[in-house]
């Protein structure tokens, strides 16, 4: 490509991709049923995204093209063809918290060049996340008590000044024991790892570090963010059996047992992305509606030029009935 995407992608459309699907998915907030709120969030991201000016390919979607219609791994994307990238998302990052109407529910996407996103498998993967302040101090590979004292030492505190946030899971049994008998605080969620990841790397949110196994896919987007922060993100995959060891391998990966890190699960130059809240969250109010329209706040990275943007979006969908705009 004879200029960087990063440069030339429309990034307030891409913003209206995840605002699309986080409109649809809070309609469905606390209504119980996971899956309509996924599907109603699908589907709008896949409208909006028809209307983007570039051809982008799905490499980590809502799985395999014989189960899922639509924003399957390698599916074609985009109104145009001048622009050629690769596209990850998750149109609901936490189902469950929508139809519970918890907080902490997102619809997130990342852009990059081709090639510049993991392929990753729709199966498990161990992860450690930190931000800027940690990158250089842990190693997933070292005990949790060894990088819990070499955060606290980075953060110039004491271990139980720190907060980890874990997957509400009984596989983390052992990990939640030993983070506590390590004396660091602990934030459980039942889901939202992307969301978590991204509070990691921000000061001010009150979390330090996101440890645990979760999906795959979600380390990808996690890493994404992270190349935007400048925080760090290490993964191995977690598998369940020798099949998903031989799908890992099958996409080019020699050593399916090493560890990833930032710049290898999202090795891009050009790296975008974005969030939009479904439900409120540390970085992110959800969708507020009110008569005639809705309020939803969002979240743009890039990579290259080290911009981060919040936007705050007016959707009016009845003039008559939303009268004057609050600021």
């Amino acid at each position: 490509m004879d200029r960087c995407v990063t440069e030339s992608l429309p990034i307030l459309e891409l913003v209206s991709v995840t605002e699309a699907a986080a409109l649809a998915g809070a309609h469905r907030m606390g209504q119980g049923d996971n899956e309509a709120a996924d599907h109603a969030a699908v589907e709008a991201m896949r409208a909006a995204m028809s209307c983007l000016d570039l051809r982008g390919v799905i490499v980590i979607g809502e799985g395999e093209r014989d189960q899922a219609p639509m924003l399957y791994i390698g599916e074609v994307v985009g109104g145009g063809d001048s622009r050629q990238v690769d596209i990850a998302v998750d149109p609901l990052e936490g189902t469950n918290l929508v139809a519970k109407g918890l907080p902490g529910a997102l619809s997130v996407l990342a852009v990059s060049e081709p090639g510049g996103l993991l392929h990753a498998p729709d199966i498990y993967m161990d992860k450690l996340i930190v931000g800027p302040t940690c990158a250089d101090h842990v190693d997933i590979r070292h005990p949790v008590e060894e990088n819990l004292s070499a955060m606290a030492k980075a953060f110039n505190r004491s271990v139980g000044d720190l907060a980890v946030t874990i997957l509400d899971r009984p596989r983390h049994a052992d990990l939640i024991a030993r983070v506590r008998a390590a004396g660091a605080r602990i934030k459980l969620i039942s889901d939202g790892d992307v969301s978590a990841a991204i509070a990691a790397a921000v000061r001010g949110t009150g979390v330090h570090a996101v440890m645990g196994i979760g999906g795959a896919p979600e380390g990808v987007l996690a890493a994404a963010a992270l190349r935007c922060l400048g925080g760090k993100v290490q993964g191995r995959f977690w598998f369940r059996g020798d099949e998903e060891r031989e799908r890992v391998r099958q996409m080019g990966v020699a050593d399916p047992d090493r560890v990833f890190d930032t710049d290898e699960l999202a090795p891009g130059d050009e790296v975008v992305f974005v969030a939009t809240g479904i439900t409120d969250s540390d970085l992110l109010r959800g969708v507020r509606f009110f008569g005639g329209g809705a309020r939803t706040h969002s979240l743009v990275m890039t990579r290259r030029t080290g911009e981060i943007r919040f936007v705050d979006g007016i959707h009016i969908s009845d003039r008559a009935k939303a009268g004057s705009i609050l600021l």
